[in-house]
């Protein structure tokens, strides 16, 4: 019983840094979007990378704990939007330029997607193994 709370306390970690991930993207998405109007994609493709790095950073510390060496799990994780970014990027030129889909709801549903994909990637690749290792 211990485990599962301490894993479902993980997983309430992960959510709240990745909300205030998401509230960086889509703060930088807007500006970005609506005040430097640049096109959805290359809008998208900033603000990922800014949600990103603050995402990495604040639950590498405090969700996983972990003490792995960080370039390698920055590696893995780079790894991961190696895949994510350009399928991404991709799928939110097509959805908002082609099919004329409002392009918060495409950046919305794209984080959503990230959030799910990224937590059992964080989890199960880039921190197997040295969760909860870091020193207290």
């Amino acid at each position: 019983m211990k485990k599962e709370r301490k894993e479902l306390w993980r997983a309430v970690k992960f959510t709240l840094f990745s909300v205030s991930a998401g509230v960086i993207q889509i703060g930088s998405f807007t500006l970005l979007t609506e005040v430097l109007s640049l096109v959805p994609w290359l809008g998208h493709l900033i603000s990922l990378v800014l949600s990103v790095v603050w995402n990495f950073t604040l639950n590498r510390k405090f969700t996983f704990q972990s003490a792995n060496n960080v370039p390698i799990a920055m590696l893995k994780v780079a790894l991961f939007y190696l895949v994510f970014t350009p399928v991404s990027t991709w799928w939110t030129a097509v959805l908002t330029e082609r099919a004329g889909w409002d392009k918060f709801l495409v950046e919305a549903l794209t984080m959503a997607v990230n959030f799910v994909t990224e937590y059992l990637y964080q989890r199960f690749v880039v921190f197997r193994g040295s969760i909860d290792t870091a020193k207290k």
